[in-house]
């Protein structure tokens, strides 16, 4: 879910560019770690950026100013953890507003927290807290994947409240009115790309002779 070129007032989209500069740096750092462990991680790094670029430049038009689509960004952070998704992220949204006129420069800052970092951190988290549960793998990778959708889009409803709270409901009125609208499309677009990364994770790791389906690594992610 993006927000688009301009929408934001300057002072909430500097906010947002400071507030995730040091997830970036960091990110950055793991990218580095992780392309250094094999051939393996590096094709599959390029084929998760491409999964995010893939299904986030599927843009449905929603509220003024912004845009529903799935994110693509919990495959990744379940695969990888969720810090090197964040340079991920960041590379395609650059991309997107850059050639795609989706998206924007000055609002990257707002949408990188969203989906590059609230995102691919709400799904591995849940991920790993299900994994304690004993439920089943798949079943564990679509409802990650589907809450990082979700989350995505709460964060993006948050931004866009801040910004613009109605006079007579406040903050938290916008907040509803822009959750409401978002849900019609994005729950759906949700359930879709869960099902997709089911997909996908269990076609990398059915490859992966040395990969215990699942199992998170202490370098975060399962690879």
């Amino acid at each position: 879910m993006h927000i688009m070129e301009g929408f934001l007032p300057v002072k909430h989209s500097l906010f947002w560019s400071v507030l995730s500069l040091p997830f970036l740096i960091y990110g950055i750092k793991k990218v580095r770690i992780k392309m250094n462990l094999s051939a393996n991680h590096k094709l599959l790094l390029g084929f998760a950026a491409a999964f995010v670029f893939l299904l986030s430049s599927l843009k449905i038009p929603s509220v003024t100013g912004s845009c529903s689509h799935p994110t693509g960004v919990g495959l990744g952070a379940i695969l990888f953890g969720p810090s090197v998704m964040v340079p991920i992220s960041f590379i395609v949204l650059c991309f997107q507003a850059l050639l795609l006129a989706h998206g924007g420069v000055t609002t990257l800052g707002a949408n990188l927290f969203a989906m590059g970092i609230a995102g691919p951190f709400s799904a591995y988290f849940l991920f790993a807290f299900l994994k304690k549960l004993n439920i089943k793998s798949k079943f564990i990778i679509f409802f990650s994947v589907f809450a990082s959708d979700l989350v995505t889009y709460v964060v993006t409803s948050w931004q866009l409240a801040l910004a613009f709270p109605e006079p007579t409901v406040g903050v938290f009125g916008s907040f509803i009115k822009f959750s409401s609208i978002f849900a019609v499309t994005q729950v759906p677009i949700a359930v879709i790309e869960g099902l997709l990364s089911v997909v996908a994770i269990s076609y990398i790791l059915s490859s992966l002779k040395d990969n215990d389906f699942g199992l998170l690594s202490k370098k975060g992610g399962i690879l």
